[in-house]
This record gives structure tokens, C-alpha cells and sequence, in this order.
């Protein structure tokens, strides 16, 4: 079973950047696509960003335009660059793989958008 580690997160004011770094252990990373999830207090979990194997990406509305994933299959690690960060950013962030369904979670990292 593959494992994350997910880091990067801290406390930011509005209109801040982070840049969230996920490493992941095991085989197989290169062929499967990844993505960045976010749960906030009392919400259900939500798909922020994804990516193919092949680079192609996907956003939510919510941080389109705001957000960028990317992977370094090398290093076995994708990357959440977020910018323009608002309070409702506000969440436990997580990456997996896709589809996650059935698969184990890190313990995410922290972001707190305040000021």
C-alpha cells in the first residue's frame, strides 16, 4: 500500500502563498494520476486539484486560477503551489491517488489563511 506524507502547510494571511508538498512511498507513482484534497471543520472532504501521469491537470472552481499541481515522478512528490490564499482556503489538506476510493490517507497538513 502506498503511503503519504504530506508537509508545507502553516498559518498565512489573505492573499498569501504556500507551497504543499506531498512524498509518496511505494511503486507505481509515475503511472497513476494524483490529486490534492482539502477537508475543512464539519465539511466533507473535497477534490482540490488532480494530475495525470501525463501532466494533464484539473481544478476545482474554487481555486482555479489560484492553485497549481504539479509532480516530479523522480522524487515520487506532487506539489500544490497556492497563491491568492482566503479564508475559506482554510482546511487539512491531503493528496492521494486517483481513483482514492479503498486506498489509506496521510495526515495531511495544516493550512490556516488569517490574519
Amino acid at each position: 500500500q502506498v503511503q503519504f506524507v504530506e508537509s508545507g502547510g502553516g498559518l498565512v494571511q489573505p492573499g498569501g502563498s504556500l507551497r504543499l508538498s506531498c512524498v509518496a512511498s511505494g511503486s507505481g507513482f509515475s503511472i497513476y494520476s494524483m490529486a490534492w484534497f482539502r477537508q475543512a471543520p464539519g465539511k466533507q472532504r473535497e477534490l482540490v486539484a488532480s494530475i495525470t501521469s501525463g501532466g494533464i491537470t484539473n481544478y476545482a472552481d474554487s481555486v482555479k486560477g489560484r492553485f497549481t499541481i504539479s509532480r516530479d515522478n523522480a522524487k515520487k512528490t506532487v506539489y500544490l503551489q497556492t497563491s491568492s490564499l482566503k479564508p475559506e482556503d482554510t482546511a487539512v489538506y491531503y493528496c492521494n491517488m486517483l481513483p482514492s476510493a479503498g486506498r489509506s490517507w496521510g495526515q495531511g497538513t495544516q493550512v490556516t489563511v488569517s490574519s
